[in-house]
C-alpha cells in the first residue's frame, strides 16, 4: 500500500506539472489542432519525459495531451484496463507518444501482455526521424528505413525450461478432432541437463503481419523486404516466406508493379549486409526477435 500511495502522489505531481507547464508560458506558442495521446512509462523514463515536455515541447506548442499512465502500478491498479483505454484513445486521436515501460517479472508476464501488442495486435512499425544536424550511424543512409516488427509469438510467447537431469524432450501435437497424436523427438539429454524451448506462431497472425507490411510499403511508395532464416528453420521461417509470397502474388503484385515498387525475401544475414550498404528508403519486415534487435 505504501508503494501504491507513493505512486498516486507521483501521478498527482505529474499532472500538476503538466498543467503548470502548459499555462506558465507565452501565448505565442504554436497551437496544435488535434489532441495527442500521452502514454507514460516506468522509472527514469517518467523523469526524462517530464523534462522533454517542460523544456522542449510546452514552451513552444499549445498541445492538448490525453494522459494515460502505463506504469506497472497503474496497470496493476486498473487490472490493465488503462492499456486498453489508451489503445482506444490512440484509435480516436490517431497519434500516441509512448514512453518505455518496464520489463515485468514472470508473474506479471503471465498476467499482462506487452502494451504495444495490445495497441497494435501484432505489428509495430518504427521509422527514424532524420535531422540534418544529427550525424547518422551509417553516413550513406540518406533516407529512413522503416522496420516492421511482427510483435506476436516466437520467443516472446515461448515455453522455455531448464532440464535438470538426463532424459528426452519431445514435441507433441494433439489434434482437436481427436486424431492420433504426433510426436517428434527434440533431443535426448544423455550426459547432463540443459535448456529447452518450444515456440509458435499462427497463420492468421502472419497473414495480418504481411498485409500490414504490404499496405505500409504502398503508403510510403517504398519497396518491401522480408528477412528470415528459412535455410535453417525450413518449416517455421519457411511459413513466413510462403505466406508473404502468396499474399503478394494474389493481392499486391499488380499494385507494386504499377508504382515501380518491388517485394523481395532475403536471408537475415544477407539483409543486414545489404542494409548497411544501402541508402535507405524501404520497409523491412522482420520476425519478432529480429525486429526487436534491428530496430
Amino acid at each position: 500500500m505504501e508503494s501504491l500511495d507513493a505512486w498516486e502522489r507521483d501521478l498527482q505531481t505529474t499532472a500538476a506539472a503538466n498543467a503548470r507547464s502548459q499555462t506558465d508560458v507565452s501565448d505565442k506558442r504554436i497551437e496544435v489542432q488535434n489532441p495527442v495521446v500521452e502514454l507514460d512509462g516506468d522509472e527514469m523514463t517518467r523523469i526524462i519525459w517530464e523534462k522533454i515536455k517542460e523544456e522542449l515541447i510546452f514552451p513552444f506548442l499549445k498541445l492538448d495531451c490525453k494522459y494515460y499512465d502505463l506504469g506497472l502500478p497503474s496497470r496493476d491498479k486498473t487490472d490493465d484496463k488503462v492499456t486498453y483505454d489508451a489503445a482506444h484513445a490512440i484509435k480516436k486521436y490517431n497519434v500516441g507518444i509512448k514512453c518505455a515501460t518496464i520489463t515485468p517479472d514472470e508473474a506479471r508476464v503471465e498476467a499482462r501482455t506487452a502494451p504495444s501488442v495490445t495497441f497494435l495486435g501484432g505489428t509495430v512499425f518504427r521509422e527514424p526521424i532524420l535531422c540534418k544536424n544529427i550525424p547518422r550511424l551509417v553516413p550513406g543512409w540518406t533516407m529512413p528505413i522503416v522496420i516492421g516488427r511482427h510483435a506476436f509469438g516466437d520467443q516472446y510467447k515461448a515455453m522455455d525450461r531448464v532440464v535438470s537431469s538426463m532424459g528426452k524432450v519431445e514435441l507433441v501435437f494433439t489434434p482437436a478432432d481427436g486424431g492420433e497424436k504426433q510426436r517428434h523427438a527434440v533431443f535426448d539429454f544423455k550426459k547432463s541437463g540443459g535448456v529447452t524451448m518450444a515456440m509458435y506462431n499462427t497463420d492468421e497472425s502472419i497473414e495480418g503481419f504481411a498485409h500490414s507490411c504490404f499496405q505500409y510499403a504502398l503508403m510510403k511508395e517504398w519497396p518491401l523486404y522480408l528477412s528470415t532464416k528459412n535455410t535453417i528453420l525450413k518449416q517455421y521461417d519457411g511459413r513466413f516466406k510462403d505466406i508473404f509470397q502468396s499474399i503478394y502474388e494474389s493481392d499486391y503484385k499488380e499494385k507494386f508493379e504499377a508504382r515501380k515498387m518491388w517485394y523481395e525475401h532475403r536471408l537475415i544475414d544477407d539483409m543486414v549486409a545489404q542494409v548497411l550498404k544501402s541508402s535507405g528508403g524501404f520497409v523491412w519486415a522482420c520476425k519478432n526477435y529480429d525486429g526487436d534487435v534491428q530496430s
